[in-house]
């Protein structure tokens, strides 16, 4: 295996120049050319406030920006993009945005004559006032601004009988500058502003094209293929962001993303060129390829290079706390201790995972928070047994019909499901059932508590617990499941797990909001309203002809420094 880490530097410019004559770039680099790649679930939604998946959120990191993102060299620095710079007060309450000027919004109809027009701190207040009004197209107050923002929360109530309000703890000093207050300190605030919640759109586009707009001031555009098995990304020739060397961005024409769910198909692709980078292959299908093309990997100027690494991404699968049986604790207990991980993650999974001891919903891999305190579920058939029989049932006697709702994930998912079956059966003498469905029907069932059991995995959204544990918090759970649930769709509520969730949100310091969080994760770990199965691990592949593409633990994809160079033996 060959290990490639490109190093990447990022810097902001300040051009909105039509770069359809560009000149040669410095130090080697190369303009023109389509990247293609591939992803086994379809995207959801490309509305910033909708995108709950990742597949929309890789896409929509390519067409929107915030005032920061993430460094995808070293996923926990926070780096500069439409704001050129901020300052924080001694309280940690108020951060101030200065906006680089020149930054303009993509050429589109929803503009006078079709040409975007400049960034202003306006267009972040328009967006953030969007971001905290209620409504069935946002999903992701409760996971940024809520609790967070001085008048968020006021604003967010008041927006649901149509009240109009001035969001407080949002301020524009002048044009260029944006002041945001918070009510209290929060550690992981820049993290939530890269993501996300923290997209600028104009309100041109949503008054135009309402949930289907997809205009902003990112590195590519997206251009309408007619194809539902593909989507093409278009350079966006008014791009404000410049490379370490002065280069205008992007340096690729087109991205181009295909849907196709087969794993196999995906690695024949990639062989033949078809596409240029692969994520989450089947371990055995890579040393079979790298067994039989060995030169393509080792030799001095080798055709591919492999990576493996961990992954900030837990996955799992959520009881429907609501029914029978799931309502009972105990239940959930039993299930836990009756799967037998290792096993899965040697047979199923091939290694491409880890998980030696369960512990927590949170990954390994945070600086600072240490998962090995907490005292999770190992595969124990006589505890298993015993609670079960605890809960009334058994020997599995009487056991209620189940069924496990799962997306494919490329088939893993389906092999996965088919061993958990066979190992309740083995250990608790219950059936399950599984029904596989499109990835949007499973989000959709799940906010409605539509199955017993729902496979599920999350990936952080930034580099802290918080982004793990907040998709449990109980405080918004509605009270009838004719209302949906979200990010919350196990409907979990503990209002002592809230409370620690609270405490922090609200430290003054990292140390205090992880220990906080700590005991929040083992009460609710002793609640069991997930199974945790195992945590990320994927080998990934990419043409050695595809620079400045490297890979970090949250599968965070910025393609704006990406360029394809090949060498005279390397053929398309």
């Amino acid at each position: 295996m060959v290990f490639l880490w490109a190093l990447v530097i990022s810097a902001c410019g300040n051009t909105g120049k039509d770069l359809s004559s560009r000149p040669n770039p410095k130090g080697g680099r190369v303009y023109g050319g389509t990247l293609r790649m591939n992803e086994t679930d379809e995207y959801i939604s490309l509305y910033p406030y909708l995108i709950t998946d990742a597949v929309s959120q890789s896409i929509g990191n390519q067409i929107y920006e915030g005032l920061v993102r993430f460094d995808t060299k070293n996923i926990t620095r926070v780096l500069p993009c439409i704001a050129k710079s901020w300052e924080i007060d001694t309280a940690g309450l108020v951060y101030t945005f200065r906006l680089k000027k020149g930054v303009m919004f993509h050429d589109d109809p929803c503009f006078p004559e079709g040409k975007g027009r400049e960034v202003k701190a306006s267009d972040f207040k328009y967006s953030f006032e969007l971001l905290c009004t209620a409504s069935e197209d946002n999903r992701l107050f409760e996971s940024s601004f809520k609790g967070k923002v001085k008048g968020a929360d006021a604003f967010y109530e008041g927006s649901k009988s149509g009240q109009k309000a001035n969001l407080e703890g949002v301020k524009m000093p002048d044009d260029y500058t944006l002041q945001i207050t918070l009510n209290s300190p929060v550690n992981s605030f820049l993290y939530i502003l890269a993501g996300v919640g923290g997209y600028v759109i104009p309100q041109e586009a949503i008054e135009k094209y309402g949930t289907k707009s997809t205009v902003g001031t990112g590195p590519f555009m997206l251009s309408n293929t007619g194809s539902s098995d593909e989507i093409l990304l278009l350079r966006n020739p008014g791009c404000h962001r410049r490379d370490s060397l002065d280069n205008p961005l992007p340096f690729l024409d087109t991205i181009q993303i295909s849907f196709v769910p087969d794993k196999k198909r995906e690695l024949d692709s990639f062989k033949r060129g078809d596409i240029h980078l692969i994520f989450g292959l089947p371990s055995e299908s890579i040393s079979e390829m790298v067994e039989a093309q060995i030169a393509d990997f080792s030799s001095k100027n080798p055709k591919y290079y492999l990576h493996r690494n961990s992954e900030l991404t837990t996955q799992y699968y959520q009881f429907n706390i609501t029914r029978k049986p799931f309502d009972n604790v105990k239940v959930r207990q039993a299930f836990s201790y009756a799967i037998n991980r290792d096993k899965i993650i040697a047979d199923v999974l091939h290694s491409e995972a880890f998980g030696p001891g369960i512990c927590g919903f949170t990954p390994p891999g945070i600086s600072g928070y240490d998962i090995t305190e907490i005292r999770g579920y190992t595969f124990s058939p006589d505890k298993a047994q015993q609670l079960l029989a605890e809960a009334g049932y058994p020997g599995g006697k009487n056991f209620p019909p189940v069924s496990i709702e799962l997306n494919s994930g490329g088939g893993k998912h389906v092999e996965v499901v088919e061993e958990i079956k066979k190992q309740l059966k083995s250990v608790l003498n219950v059936d399950v059932d599984f029904v596989v469905v499109p990835f949007a029907r499973k989000l959709e069932d799940a906010k409605y508590g539509r199955a017993e059991m729902f496979r599920s995995g999350w990936m952080a959204d930034y580099p802290n617990p918080e982004s793990f544990l907040r998709t449990l918090y109980g405080v918004n759970v509605p009270g009838s499941l004719e209302k949906p649930s979200y990010p919350n769709t196990i409907r979990y509520k503990n209002p002592v797990f809230d409370s620690l969730l609270e405490a922090g949100f609200a430290a003054r310091n990292e140390e205090d909001g992880y220990a906080a969080y700590k005991q929040a994760e083992q009460l609710m770990m002793q609640d069991a309203p997930i199974l945790v199965l195992w945590y990320g691990e994927n080998l990934k592949m990419i043409h050695s002809y595809v620079k400045n593409f490297y890979f970090n633990p949250m599968n965070y994809k910025d393609f704006s420094e990406v360029y394809i160079k090949k060498n005279i033996s390397q053929t398309p």
